[in-house]
C-alpha cells in the first residue's frame, strides 16, 4: 500500500504493526530532515500517528505543550499531534493551523482518529470493509492495493464527475471508498464510525461588519500585514523553497510578501510558458520577477510536451479529473522540483474574495433574466450563431458558457458555468442515468448546510470554498505536485487569515466588476501596475484547438463507437454527436469531450489494464 504512493514520500518508509493494527508512512523530509521519522509515538507508546502536511503554528503549540510537561524527542512538526491528542482527545484538531491529513491510533481505547485540514489541502480517503475494519490512505491507489478491496465504479459518483468535472463532498469514483471532507474528523471504535465537522466557513453579512478602525483607507494595509504573517508561517522549511509565479495578482502577492520577509536574492520564482500565445503568461511573470528582483527561473514548452504527458496522468491520478490545467501544473511542478522541495502558490484567493469571472457574470445573469422573453430569445439565438474561436477565454466561449447558466438558480448557474454536462446532458450521455438530479442535489446540500445563515453572496462563497476549491483546485495542485515529490503550500489558506477575511463584509472582497478588491488595493505599490488591472486568465491549455488538430486521431480512437459500445457506460449516439459537432466547428464541446477523454484514459489504466490482477465491476453508491 505504501509503495503505491512512494511519490508522495520518496525519502523514507516507516511501519508500525501490532496485532490487527498497521500504520504505514512515506516521508518527504521538510522539517527536521535527519529526525522526524514516522509512524511516531508519544512518551509511553500509547498513541501513534502517521501524518501528511505541515502545522504552521507548531512552534507555539510546542512551547505550550512543553510548559504542560510534555517531552519532545525531535524537531519535526509531527510530534505535537500525539501530545495534543493526549491532552484534548480528537477535538485537539481545532487548535491546528496547517494543511494536513493524519491518522492517530489510541492503543488503550482501540480508537482510530482521522482528520483532514479545514480547506482540504491534503487528501484523505477511507474504506470500511464488511467486517467493520477500516482502511485509509492519502490516495485511493493505496486502498486498491489491499487484497480486501474489490475494484468497482460508483455509478452515482460517475454522474457527479460529468456534472462537476471532479468528485464533490465525500464521493470518489470507487464504490465504497469515501473522502473525508475538509474540516472533518472521523472516529472509528469497535467497527463504528462517527464523522463530525470541526470547522465550517463563517461569514459576516453586515455592511457594518467593519470595526471603526478598519475603514477602507487603512484596511488594505491591515490585510497586507496579516497576509505577510501568513507567508512568514508558510516559509518554514529545512529544505530549499520557491514560489510559483504566473504574473497574476495572487502568485505575485506571495512573491512580493516573501521578498519583503527575506529579500529578493533569497527568493526563487518559477514559471513556464507555451508557444500558444493566448495561453502564455511567461512574459508577465518575467516582468513581475524583474520588478521584485527575484532569482527567476523560466522554461518554455511546446504542444508536443503537454500532449506527451496525457497518457501519464492516469498512472498517478487514480480518479478521473476533468480540469485540463492539471497538465501545466504538473509540468511547472517538475520544473520547480529540479531546484526546490517546497513551493508557495497563490491558490485560495479567488474563493476567499470572489475573484472568478463567474462572479462577474452573476449580476449580468440577473439583468438577463429581467429582460422580456422575446429579447432573451433574440440574445440566445445571436449567441448560438457566434462563430467558434479556440483562443483562451474567447468571447464566443464565454458567451455560450454564460447562456448555459442563464435562467437557473445561482448555485446551479455557477456550476453550469464551471462544469461540463448539465442534468439534461447527463440523461443523454449515461446509459444508466442516476436516480437523482445533480442540480437538485447541489441545491439541497447547500440548503442543508447554510440554511438562512448566509446571504446570497456569502452562499456562493460557501459553495466555492466547499466544492470547487478543495476538490478541483487543491486536488489538482496536490496530485500534480506530489507526483513529482514537491510540496506546495497556499498562504492564502492560512487559518488565521481565512477567518479574518471571512469576517469582512462582501463589499471589500468584491466591488463592482473587481474581484479580490482588498488584495488588489493592498498591492498597488508592491507590483507592476498591470498586475492589479489584468483580467484573470487561469492556467489553461488550448484543448479546443488540439481536439481539431494534434489530438484529433487520439480523440476519435478513444471515443470511437466500438470502444464506447463495448464499455456500455455511455450512449454512443450522444458521444458521436459531440465529437462530430466539435470537429466540424458547429459547436465548441471542448469541456464535455475532454472530460470524457480523461475518463476513458483512467478507465483503461485502472479497470481494463488492471483487470488481470484485480476483480472489477460496476457498483452502486446508493
Amino acid at each position: 500500500m505504501t509503495s503505491s504512493i512512494a511519490h508522495r514520500g520518496p525519502d523514507a518508509a516507516g511501519y508500525w504493526v501490532e496485532e490487527e493494527t498497521a500504520l504505514g508512512h512515506r516521508r518527504l523530509s521538510i522539517i527536521d530532515v535527519g529526525g522526524g521519522a514516522q509512524p511516531m509515538t508519544n512518551e509511553d507508546s500509547s498513541v501513534w500517528v502517521v501524518y501528511n502536511g505541515e502545522i504552521y503554528n507548531e512552534p507555539k503549540l510546542r512551547s505550550d505543550l512543553i510548559a504542560r510537561g510534555h517531552k519532545f524527542r525531535n524537531d519535526s512538526d509531527t510530534e505535537c499531534l500525539v501530545h495534543l491528542y493526549e491532552d484534548h482527545g480528537p477535538d485537539f484538531v481545532r487548535k491546528l493551523n496547517g494543511m494536513f491529513a493524519f491518522a492517530i491510533w489510541d492503543r488503550s481505547k482501540k480508537r482510530l482518529v482521522l482528520a483532514r485540514d479545514r480547506m482540504g489541502q491534503k487528501p484523505l480517503y477511507w474504506h470500511q470493509a464488511a467486517d467493520g475494519s477500516i482502511l485509509f490512505a492519502s490516495e485511493p491507489k493505496a486502498i486498491l492495493a489491499h487484497p480486501g478491496y474489490r475494484r468497482a465504479i460508483d455509478r452515482d459518483a460517475l454522474a457527479r464527475y460529468f456534472f462537476y468535472e471532479y468528485f464533490p463532498w465525500d464521493s470518489s469514483i470507487w464504490a465504497g471508498i469515501r473522502k473525508l471532507r475538509p474540516g472533518h474528523v472521523l472516529v472509528w471504535e469497535d467497527g463504528d464510525v462517527e464523522i463530525r465537522d470541526f470547522w465550517l466557513p463563517r461569514f459576516s453579512m453586515s455592511p457594518q461588519g467593519l470595526d471603526p478602525s478598519d475603514d477602507l483607507t487603512h484596511l488594505p494595509d491591515k490585510f497586507w500585514n496579516r497576509f505577510r504573517d501568513a507567508v512568514d508561517r508558510h516559509r518554514r522549511s529545512d529544505v530549499p523553497l520557491g514560489v510559483f509565479l504566473s504574473g497574476g495578482v495572487d502568485s505575485s502577492a506571495v512573491a512580493a510578501a516573501l521578498v519583503e520577509l527575506q529579500g529578493p536574492d533569497r527568493v526563487a520564482t518559477f514559471s513556464i510558458g507555451f508557444d500558444e500565445k493566448s495561453f502564455d503568461e511567461s512574459s508577465q511573470a518575467r516582468e513581475v520577477a524583474k520588478f521584485l528582483g527575484t532569482r527567476h527561473n523560466e522554461r518554455m514548452f511546446g504542444v508536443d510536451t503537454l500532449i506527451g504527458m496525457i497518457p501519464e496522468v492516469a498512472a498517478w491520478c487514480d480518479e478521473p479529473f476533468g480540469d485540463a490545467s492539471l497538465l501545466p501544473t504538473n509540468l511547472l511542478s517538475r520544473f520547480a522540483r529540479e531546484q526546490v522541495t517546497v513551493a508557495l502558490g497563490g491558490d485560495g484567493a479567488d474563493e476567499l474574495m470572489a475573484g472568478y469571472p463567474t462572479f462577474t457574470a452573476e449580476p449580468w445573469r440577473h439583468r438577463y433574466e429581467s429582460l422580456p422573453g422575446w429579447m432573451r430569445s433574440s440574445i440566445a439565438g445571436s449567441v448560438r450563431r457566434m462563430p467558434v474561436r479556440h483562443t483562451n477565454f474567447s468571447l464566443d466561449f464565454k458567451a455560450k458558457q454564460f447562456m448555459k447558466g442563464a435562467g437557473c438558480p445561482p448555485a446551479v448557474a455557477h456550476q453550469r458555468w464551471l462544469g461540463s454536462f448539465d442534468a439534461q446532458g447527463l440523461q443523454r450521455l449515461l446509459i444508466d442515468a442516476p436516480p437523482f438530479d445533480p442540480e437538485e442535489e447541489l441545491q439541497r446540500r447547500l440548503d442543508d448546510e447554510t440554511g438562512e445563515r448566509f446571504g446570497s453572496e456569502e452562499r456562493l462563497l460557501y459553495q466555492y470554498q466547499t466544492t470547487y476549491l478543495p476538490e478541483d483546485i487543491l486536488f489538482k495542485v496536490d496530485r500534480a505536485s506530489m507526483a513529482t515529490s514537491l510540496e506546495v503550500r497556499a498562504p492564502f489558506l492560512d487559518a488565521d487569515l481565512v477567518d479574518w477575511v471571512a469576517g469582512l463584509p462582501y463589499h471589500v472582497k468584491r466591488r463592482g466588476q473587481s474581484g479580490k478588491w482588498l488584495l488588489k488595493q493592498a498591492m498597488r505599490d508592491k507590483v507592476p501596475p498591470f498586475v492589479t488591472r489584468r483580467a484573470k486568465k487561469g492556467f489553461g491549455i488550448p484543448v479546443a484547438a488540439w481536439l481539431r488538430g494534434p489530438l484529433r486521431s487520439w480523440m476519435t480512437d478513444w471515443l470511437g463507437s466500438d470502444r464506447i459500445k463495448r464499455q456500455g457506460l455511455f450512449d454512443d449516439r450522444e458521444v458521436q454527436r459531440l465529437v462530430g459537432e466539435h470537429l466540424q466547428g458547429i459547436r465548441d464541446h471542448r469541456k464535455p469531450i475532454w472530460t470524457l477523454l480523461v475518463f476513458q484514459i483512467w478507465y483503461d489504466h485502472w479497470l481494463e489494464a488492471g483487470s488481470s490482477s484485480q476483480s472489477q465491476g460496476v457498483g452502486s453508491g446508493r
